[in-house]
């Protein structure tokens, strides 16, 4: 989908590493690496077996609530959290919904399928791609906004967020990298102190699940009976439920704290080979918080067909709204894979 202001609402970092980018290295796409793990592997695999009898989502969905401790009549399982968006979509009455971005485009394109007139708040370079609150219209009746940010990788505040509810206003908060962050500082979901507030949050990520689809919301249970009332029957499978239930337990939750810190580690190894390019003129966005980093550079497209040669795939950014062909993504990786990465990319520039 392609927007009046030119951007491709649909392309994402998959389309980076199908068909002949399939053997490239991955630096395109935020799930992380080497998932999922060998005992998730196992659950799955054991799932199948009651693939004869419909999906019964009881058990997964008291798992989730459990994990956020809130009532079960707040958690709708999704397939994934793009479902969550096209149901918001659907679903919702609203007049004027505005979109923060830069910000993952599937719910401005979701909204837009579903006939809605789309505004759009812009965050800037300059501010560093904070958000100002002031800047969202007063009148707008739904607002989306992530946390942290794909594709700047940037975390608001949580009280910030919080900031923007009113009365009669929906806030959707997209906290699919949240897991991602120690400590989950600023996060929202849990909260039911805030009037109107939606979160949405993916487990396709952390746990390498993308081709499973599972995701869920939390949401005032009114706001979950409408969304369900938009699902189709059965919308998620026997092994992503299974998949649900066990990434919300204790195992899981301590190796995603575990793994959460290991990337705010390998993501400070990324950042300081970076800067060692400023002199070409490449710049950061930050401080960056999420699995990815975010950087303007002279060039960028071209830079990115040279590291393709060079066996490495990264997500364009002229994609997203507010951003244009001067910016890269970079899922954050291990140190071994990020050091060869940053050798590519310092022969890249040298054309």
């Amino acid at each position: 989908m392609r927007t009046e202001s030119g951007h491709d609402l649909r392309h994402h970092g998959d389309a980076e590493v199908r068909d002949d980018g399939g053997s490239l290295v991955d630096l395109a796409v935020n799930v992380r690496a080497d998932t999922p793990p060998v005992w998730l592997r196992e659950h799955l695999a054991a799932s199948l077996g009651g693939l004869a009898a419909y999906p019964d989502g009881r058990a997964a969905r008291a798992a989730v609530a459990a994990r956020h401790g809130v009532p079960v009549e707040r958690v709708l399982l999704t397939a994934g959290a793009a479902e969550a968006f096209v149901l918001l979509a659907r679903a919702l009455k609203v007049r004027r919904p505005v979109v923060v971005h830069p910000q993952f485009t599937e719910p401005e394109a979701a909204l837009r399928d579903a006939g809605h007139t789309v505004g759009r708040v812009l965050l800037r370079e300059e501010d560093g791609f904070r958000l100002d609150p002031a800047a969202v219209p007063e009148d707008a009746d739904l607002v989306v906004i992530g946390n942290p940010t794909n594709p700047t990788s940037v975390l608001h505040p949580a009280d910030a967020i919080a900031g923007l509810a009113r009365p009669g206003r929906v806030l959707v908060v997209d906290e699919a990298f949240m897991d991602a962050v120690p400590g989950e500082r600023e996060a929202l979901a849990g909260r039911v102190d805030v009037p109107g507030l939606v979160v949405l949050r993916s487990l396709t990520k952390t746990w390498g699940l993308a081709g499973l689809r599972i995701g869920y919301v939390l949401a005032a249970p009114e706001t979950v009976e409408d969304l369900q009332r938009a699902q189709p029957l059965w919308p998620v499978s026997t092994p992503a439920l299974a998949a649900a239930e066990a990434c919300v337990g204790p195992r899981a939750l301590a190796e995603a704290a575990h793994a959460a810190h290991r990337i705010a580690a390998d993501r400070e190894h990324l950042l300081a080979g970076l800067a060692r390019f400023a002199p070409a003129g490449l710049r950061v966005a930050g401080p960056a918080q999420g699995p990815f980093v975010l950087l303007r550079l002279p060039g960028a497209s071209a830079v990115r067909r040279r590291l393709r040669d060079l066996g490495y795939a990264v997500r364009r950014g002229d994609t997203f709204p507010g951003l244009d062909g001067e910016w890269l993504r970079l899922a954050v990786r291990d140190r071994g894979t990020t050091d060869a990465f940053l050798r590519a990319l310092e022969q890249a520039l040298r054309h």
